[in-house]
């Protein structure tokens, strides 16, 4: 049985140490299962570069939970299959840095996926950007929500999969000790 936690995240500012939204999309043996999103008070000030990349702003989550109040939620998600992203190392090191800045603990590494890294092996000579990848699919995308970037995430392993990808081959870990 194959399970995947595929996560992506939206950020507040250039520091990259808070989210303002998560998305997670869960696949099991072949189907996406379950998908769950959240605004997410960062706590922090909003850069207009990121205001304007994602439409988060701090009108946008006022009222929405921050990420201790989220992790709960956020760590059963990722513990319930291989933790999977595109450009995994970014949305791993959002996670680590809140992890950080709130004083949380999990476990001191996850093995993860990583579909630009992926699709760098399998699908050489066309950009892995993941709109790229999504426009070369044929996969709906809304860019920079975290809801439709973790699907369409989802999708893009999903295909890599049907075409006989060995998805074990591509499986990294990532360090969350300091």
């Amino acid at each position: 049985m194959e399970h995947f936690a595929v996560f992506d995240v939206e950020t507040p500012n250039w520091q990259n140490s808070r989210m303002s939204a998560i998305g997670v999309t869960l696949v099991e043996d072949g189907i996406i299962t379950d998908e769950f999103f959240s605004l997410v008070d960062p706590e922090q000030p909003f850069d207009f570069f990121n205001t304007q990349l994602t439409g988060i702003s701090a009108r946008t989550v006022r009222g929405a939970p921050s990420f201790p109040q989220l992790w709960p939620r956020i760590r059963a998600l990722l513990e319930s299959g291989l933790v999977t992203a595109h450009n995994a190392v970014f949305d791993l090191g959002v996670l680590k840095a809140c992890l950080r800045g709130y004083g949380l603990e999990w476990k001191p590494y996850t093995r993860y996926l990583c579909t630009v890294q992926m699709g760098r092996r399998l699908l050489p000579g066309i950009s892995h950007r993941l709109d790229a990848l999504c426009d070369f699919y044929g996969i709906d995308l809304q860019h920079h929500q975290a809801s439709s970037d973790s699907r369409a995430c989802a999708e893009i392993l999903l295909r890599y999969r049907e075409s006989g990808a060995d998805l074990s081959k591509f499986i990294r870990t990532y360090s969350f000790m300091k």
